[in-house]
């Protein structure tokens, strides 16, 4: 069998993402499928009022709202995203996300070669 670079997913099936990740009460849930030195893939689930605060990463990051409705601020400006709808949060750059409504997120991050 070959080598699996991607975990905690079905292989060979075609899966509605969003339901791949569930709400919790109060909480943030996330879901790892693929996580290296290269690049990182998170399904996460926001309960409504939840958040992750102000951060940086060495990696540039693109969320797809999958579900609900999330505020995404990026170097201090905020944005309203919506299912389907993407944003990019570029390298080294402060951002946050707080879930307006209950919100659903699909999160890539590409770090640099080293």
């Amino acid at each position: 069998m070959a080598d699996k670079y991607i975990k905690n997913i079905d292989f060979a099936q075609v899966l509605p993402l969003a339901e791949q990740v569930g709400y919790q009460p109060g909480q943030i849930v996330s879901k790892t499928l693929a996580q290296n030195g290269a690049l990182s893939l998170t399904l996460f689930a926001f309960d409504k009022g939840e958040e992750i605060s102000t951060h940086e990463s060495e990696g540039d990051a693109m969320v797809v709202a999958l579900d609900g409705e999330g505020e995404i601020t990026v170097g201090g400006e905020k944005f309203t995203v919506h299912a389907g709808e993407t944003i990019i949060m570029p390298s080294k750059t402060p951002h946050a996300v707080y879930a307006a409504e209950r919100f659903k997120m699909f999160l890539i991050v590409v770090f640099p070669n080293k």
